[in-house]
C-alpha cells in the first residue's frame, strides 16, 4: 500500500467540519450574550445615572454588572468564533502535501515537474533576453509579458530572473526530491514491533504512526521524554505516537537504545 493513511481526506474534512461547528457554536453564544445584555439594558432609561442613596441603587449596580458580564462573554465568544473560523479556512486552503496523504508521492512528482519546468523557463527567458524580441516571442511571450518583466527589474539587473530566484528553485527541487525519496523508503518498510520492560514500540503502517504503548501509565519522566521528542498521547489509540517519517524512525531507534531497552 502507498505510504500514508487511507482516511487522510476524511480526517481533513472532519477537522474542517469540527472547526466550523465550533465557530457556529461560539457565534451563537456571542449573539445570545449580546441579546441578553440588550434586554437587560432596555429596562434602564437612556442616560439614567446610578442614583446614590436611592433604594434601587444596589439593584442598579448589580444589573450594570450583569450587563457588563454579558458583554464580556459575548466578546470572548466572538473572538473564539473568529479563531475557529480562521482555523477552518486555514485547514481548507492548506495545499501543503502531507505524508499522511496516500497520494503524496504522486502529488510531489507533479509539483517537482512543475518546478523543473519553471526553472527551465526562467533559464530560457534569461538566455533569450540577451538576444532579441524574436527569441522571446518564440518562447510564447507577448509584448505585454515582456513589458511586465521589464517593469519588475531593478536598474542593475541584466536579466529578468535573478540568480537568487534560480537558486531558490533549485533548493526547492532538491527538497522535493528528498521528500519523494524518503516517502518511497517508508513505503517499502514493514510493520514492526519492539517489546521492552513495560510495553512495546509499534510502527503502525495502517495509520502511518510510530507508537509507544505501555502496560500501565508511564511515569512523568517518561511522558516528558516522549513529549520532548514529538510524541503525543492519543486517547483513541491508547498510545503515545507521532507521524511515521525517517526522522521519527531515527528518533525512535535512539529512544529505544538509550532509554527503553536499557530498562
Amino acid at each position: 500500500m502507498a505510504v500514508g493513511r487511507a482516511d487522510y481526506q476524511e480526517r481533513k474534512e472532519s477537522k474542517i467540519d469540527r472547526y466550523n461547528a465550533k465557530a457556529r457554536k461560539a457565534t451563537a453564544e456571542a449573539n445570545q450574550e449580546f441579546n441578553r445584555a440588550r434586554e437587560m439594558s432596555s429596562v434602564i432609561p437612556f442616560g439614567q445615572p446610578i442614583l446614590i442613596g436611592h433604594h434601587n441603587e444596589g439593584k442598579h449596580r448589580a444589573l450594570l454588572k450583569r450587563i457588563d458580564n454579558s458583554h464580556h462573554k459575548a466578546h470572548e465568544a466572538d473572538e473564539r468564533a473568529a479563531y475557529y473560523q480562521g482555523r477552518a479556512e486555514s485547514a481548507e486552503s492548506n495545499h501543503a502535501i502531507s505524508g499522511d496523504d496516500t497520494e503524496a508521492v504522486s502529488r510531489l512528482k507533479s509539483k517537482l515537474a512543475e518546478y523543473e519546468n519553471t526553472k527551465e523557463f526562467y533559464k530560457a527567458v534569461n538566455k533569450a533576453w540577451k538576444q532579441d524580441k524574436e527569441a522571446l516571442y518564440k518562447l510564447g511571450l507577448s509584448d505585454t509579458d515582456i513589458e511586465k518583466l521589464k517593469s519588475g527589474m531593478y536598474s542593475h539587473q541584466t536579466k529578468p530572473f535573478a540568480t537568487w530566484q534560480l537558486s531558490n528553485l533549485n533548493a526547492e527541487i532538491r527538497r522535493i526530491k528528498q521528500r519523494i525519496e524518503e516517502l518511497s523508503k517508508l513505503d517499502q518498510m514493514k510493520e514492526e514491533s519492539v517489546k521492552f520492560s513495560n510495553g512495546e514500540m509499534r510502527i503502525n503502517t495502517e495509520i502511518n504512526r510510530i507508537q509507544f504503548i505501555f502496560n500501565e501509565i508511564p511515569p512523568e519522566e517518561t511522558r516528558k521524554l516522549l513529549k520532548s521528542h514529538g510524541f503525543k498521547w492519543s486517547p483513541s489509540e491508547k498510545a503515545w505516537q507521532r507521524q511515521r517519517t525517517i526522522n521519527a524512525i531515527n528518533t525512535t531507534n535512539w529512544l529505544l537504545k538509550n532509554h527503553f531497552l536499557k530498562q
